[in-house]
């Protein structure tokens, strides 16, 4: 039986941080504790979710108290947007005050429902236009390169290596390839049963690379980690579930050893994998039903990505040709002359 080091108890124990919530009134909490409670019964919202969902009502509360004097349910759109442009002169980004008016306008959209409040003051509200931005990908060679770089002997180099595979072979989120189990994948089908946002699952195929780094991973790696019966398909040194911190962690590691940027991230591959699809002739269906997208208007800044490289394609090539041809035509006309080559 190999050697294995012993396991300090205390690595597996792991404390959420403590987030200091604001003070709001007692009544508005009870509304609040009431709210978590919906979300929880009907949208089946994970735990991070409704901590920054309170976090963000509970901030909404004290800054009616402390500056406009009133309760928060008397909020009204003037006094609303007082509260929007304060967030912005505190250096909130667009994004975040984007999620506020988003959960303080469900939040009073609930209340009206359950008959405390009358009317939704807020309902004529907008949130701030988000600028527009392409997701960032990896090229091909980079995502080789990301991948040769964990192919290792160590069984954690032979579990590192499948799962860069699997990543960039299915488009799974990070949350998705932490919660995988031994019972959700099917090698012999090629296919992988994820469960994503909202607690939804949906069954993502991978292709023959993926298959083989993870049957090696199975065959060789997985049995020297694991200390029990877990039903975790990926296991870190002391044989418990793999964090998404550890996971961030191997994929920035990675990248380093393939000369990338440190700022890799495991929704880089994510975003490769559809812009890779979509550049193969994939429909825009099809992407979205593997990436688990509820709307097809989410899958479309793919299209754009997609758009932007072909136009930097063709720029580069058309007028590079264009110059070549001009240049050509300049040398010629200078030997015919007896003069000198003009630059172009």
């Amino acid at each position: 039986m190999p050697f294995r080091k012993a396991v300090n108890p205390l690595r597996r124990c792991r404390v959420l941080p403590t987030v200091t919530q604001p003070k709001a009134p007692t009544a508005f909490v009870t509304l609040l504790d009431s709210y978590e409670r919906y979300l929880v019964a009907e949208k089946n919202l994970s735990p991070y979710t409704l901590r920054n969902y309170r976090t963000d009502l509970l901030d909404f509360a004290r800054y009616f108290e402390e500056h406009e004097s009133v309760g928060p349910l008397q909020a009204d759109r003037q006094s609303f947007r007082r509260y929007l442009a304060d967030g912005r002169d505190s250096g909130l980004a667009t994004g975040s005050l984007t999620r506020k008016v988003s959960t303080v306008r469900n939040f009073f959209r609930f209340l009206v429902r359950e008959g405390r409040l009358q009317t939704n003051s807020l309902a004529g509200v907008n949130a701030p236009k988000r600028e527009r931005r392409l997701p960032t990908i990896l090229t091909k060679e980079h995502l080789t390169a990301l991948i040769a770089s964990a192919d290792a002997e160590t069984p954690q180099g032979i579990r590192n290596r499948a799962i860069l595979e699997l990543m960039y072979a299915s488009g799974v989120r990070l949350s998705e390839i932490v919660g995988v189990d031994l019972r959700n994948l099917d090698l012999g089908e090629r296919t992988l049963l994820v469960r994503g946002k909202g607690n939804k699952e949906r069954m993502v195929l991978i292709g023959a690379p993926a298959e083989e780094a993870l049957r090696r991973y199975l065959n060789e790696a997985r049995p020297r980690l694991a200390v029990d019966d877990t039903p975790a398909f990926f296991l870190n040194r002391d044989g418990q579930r793999l964090s998404g911190r550890s996971v961030q962690q191997i994929v920035q590691r990675h990248a380093l050893r393939a000369g990338l940027d440190e700022r890799v991230h495991p929704h880089l591959l994510r975003h490769s994998f559809a812009t890779h699809l979509l550049d193969g002739g994939a429909e825009l269906r099809v992407v979205q039903d593997l990436l688990g997208h509820a709307s097809a208007s989410t899958t479309q800044i793919y299209t754009h990505v997609t758009e932007e490289q072909s136009r930097r394609v063709y720029t580069q090539a058309f007028y590079n040709q264009v110059r070549l041809s001009v240049r050509k035509k300049t040398e010629g006309e200078a030997k015919t002359e007896g003069t000198e080559p003009s630059s172009v």
